[in-house]
């Protein structure tokens, strides 16, 4: 066994230990606890009331629920999050699972993985619970099986040169040159068609990481007939078929329809069959066999010999029917999938039945550096080439598991592929940030090699303001409390605070984007974004949200709150520099950080940043606006 098969091996026992994490941190929300208990929890709605039922984008019986009472309780559903529906408890409990597709305020949307509607939807009494998705661990598990007992061919030789066993080989080949992309950028795009094993685009915030990676696959697929691109995200996903689609590329989006965004819908299979030559006879097909399945049904008495053997006869008719319309929507899909140049889904989305016997020259693997290892091997094992795009200076993977992380799971593919100097490309010109918002990521993150372009300068040229500025809380009496419910940390005098900034440095033409590490925090600046008479004109440009919700976007403003503070200099979140890396870089004009000095202070980080804001002369105290 080689070391990268031993480190695999080991991957696989921290796979175990983050499954049964998760599954014992949804145990304790979901499993053997009362129906208030479970709403308390946020993983259940119940009552709902059935608002509507259709069915949606490729023949899929959809319903839609309101949430009538229990309306301030928080809850966990997210779109693309697998549920059930349910009416009854216990032994009569009946259910149908079903993915959600849009949630908001206390509506959802939920497109069941039924042939059907259930009968008993219109009884009423009806709930919605949130799933454990163990179809993920399965996948990743089967994946990091087929990596470890690799051992000969392209499979086991891309093992041993991201464990660094083996050394990457480029071809002599040219270097690319578009008008349309930087210096770095291009440098970027001739790493990607000179690499024979893998490839890097390493992309800092607003350097023009998905032009880039788009501007590749575009080239790529002028000389191979077919490519995979993957992201861990469904949103990373939509947004590169976006931009193809854009380009005029054939690209055909595998996924569950609820999970994909309305702009590109139209490239989804679902969509796409419905579109189809065929599909007015599949369709004509399906509706025979339905009516014979039906008159079959009718008989459901003993009646007599001749009536049974009717009774067969026709539901032959029906199975023959339903067989030929599955024979008819196969060769449909095969035709979509032959004609498609990029087939997108995301890592775990790769496992589709339609990609069993495929395999591909080149894999693309967006937001690589978010991804847990054992999903990317999903996708890898397709392809004869891995091109990596990410930054593994930002926001890290999701793991429940503290134990699982430390032990390393919590290290990306596109980490370890980084430490092959050689595979690699850094995009260094940022499109986004005034100067003197990007210089402490670019120093602190980047080692000083991020540069301005020269049109962000030019943009930014006739604004007179502050646009890095840090306002200290320290001696002002502010506190950080705790929700007893969530457990989350909020800090009512922080939140009032910036608000009352923002009331007063606001404009009718910017775009502003308010984070918060703490959802407690989060809740209480939306209150006051939509109780401040002054936010009125200007309501609908403010973004209240997690660092998270934010990666990848931008905004002409950028206020963070950082809520903690207390006498013990605990910071608990904040400690994640990489969630701050991407919070800080958010920002095209301006940016301002509220927090406390005292609790910060003793932590190096945060004191580079109050150090740094002095130096610009942007380091004000709570007290000048307090009582202005």
């Amino acid at each position: 066994m080689t070391k990268a098969q031993e480190q695999i091996s080991h991957l696989i026992d921290l796979l175990h230990i983050e499954k049964d994490e998760d599954y014992a941190q949804y145990q304790r929300k979901m499993l053997n606890t009362s129906i208030d208990e479970r709403r308390k929890q946020g993983v259940t709605w119940y009552p709902v009331t059935l608002a509507n039922k259709y069915i949606s984008t490729g023949e899929r019986y959809t319903i839609e629920v309101d949430r009538n009472s229990h309306q301030d309780k928080n809850h966990a559903f997210q779109v693309g999050a697998v549920a059930s529906l349910f009416t009854g408890h216990g032994d009569d409990a009946e259910t149908v699972s079903g993915v959600i597709s849009y949630v908001r305020d206390n509506k959802m949307r939920v497109v069941l993985n039924s042939e059907q509607m259930p009968d008993w939807i219109n009884q009423g009494k009806l709930g919605v619970n949130l799933l454990f998705d163990e179809g993920s661990y399965r996948e990743m598990y089967k994946a990091l099986m087929v990596v470890l007992k690799a051992d000969k061919g392209r499979l086991a030789d891309l093992r041993e040169i991201f464990y660094g066993a083996k050394v990457p080989e480029f071809k002599n080949g040219f270097d690319f040159q578009s008008v349309n992309l930087n210096e770095g950028q291009n440098r970027a795009l001739s790493k990607v068609f000179n690499g024979k094993d893998i490839s890097i685009i390493h992309g800092p915030p607003g350097t023009g990481k998905t032009t880039t990676l788009v501007n590749a696959i575009k080239e790529v697929v002028k000389n191979e007939r077919q490519i995979l691109v993957c992201a861990q995200s469904n949103a990373a996903v939509d947004l590169i078929v976006e931009k193809l689609d854009n380009l005029g590329i054939e690209v055909l989006r595998l996924g569950h329809p609820a999970r994909l965004t309305p702009e590109v819908i139209e490239n989804s299979l679902d969509v796409k069959i419905s579109k189809h030559g065929f599909f007015r006879e599949l369709k004509e097909i399906r509706k025979r066999s339905d009516e014979y399945r039906r008159m079959g049904q009718k008989y459901k008495r003993s009646f007599g010999h001749e009536e049974r053997m009717q009774r067969k006869l026709i539901m032959k008719e029906a199975r023959m029917l339903r067989e030929d319309a599955d024979r008819i929507e196969s060769q449909i899909t095969e035709d979509l999938m032959d004609r498609a140049q990029v087939v997108a889904c995301t890592l775990v989305g790769s496992t589709n039945r339609l990609l069993e016997d495929r395999t591909f020259k080149t894999v693309f693997i967006d937001e690589a550096s978010q991804a847990l290892e054992p999903a990317c091997w999903i996708a890898i094992q397709k392809a004869y080439r891995v091109v990596m795009a990410g930054d593994h200076l930002q926001l890290p993977p999701t793991i429940k598991s503290i134990k699982a992380a430390k032990s390393g799971l919590a290290e990306t593919l596109f980490e370890k592929a980084m430490q092959i100097e050689e595979a690699s490309e850094m995009l260094e010109t940022q499109y986004r940030m005034h100067p003197e918002i990007m210089k402490f990521s670019g120093d602190y993150f980047y080692k000083g090699k991020l540069k301005t372009a020269e049109d962000v300068v030019l943009r930014e040229r006739e604004v007179n303001d502050d646009h890095f500025l840090f306002i200290d809380t320290a001696g002002a009496g502010f506190s950080e409390k705790v929700k007893k419910e969530t457990l989350s940390t909020y800090n009512d005098e922080e939140a009032e605070l910036l608000i009352k900034h923002l009331s007063r440095n606001i404009s009718l033409h910017q775009s502003i984007g308010i984070i918060a590490p703490y959802k407690a925090q989060i809740e209480k600046l939306r209150f006051l974004v939509m109780k401040t008479p002054a936010l009125d004109n200007v309501r609908d440009n403010i973004s209240v949200n997690t660092v998270d919700a934010f990666q990848g976007q931008e905004r002409d403003v950028i206020y963070i709150s950082l809520t903690r503070s207390n006498e013990k200099n605990e910071i608990g979140f904040l400690k994640e520099y990489r969630r701050m890396n991407v919070a800080m870089t958010r920002a095209r004009t301006k940016l301002v950080i509220v927090g406390d000095s005292g609790t910060l202070g003793k932590d190096a980080f945060y004191n580079q940043v109050l150090d740094y804001a002095q130096q610009l002369g942007s380091y004000k105290s709570a007290f000048e606006y307090l009582y202005d």
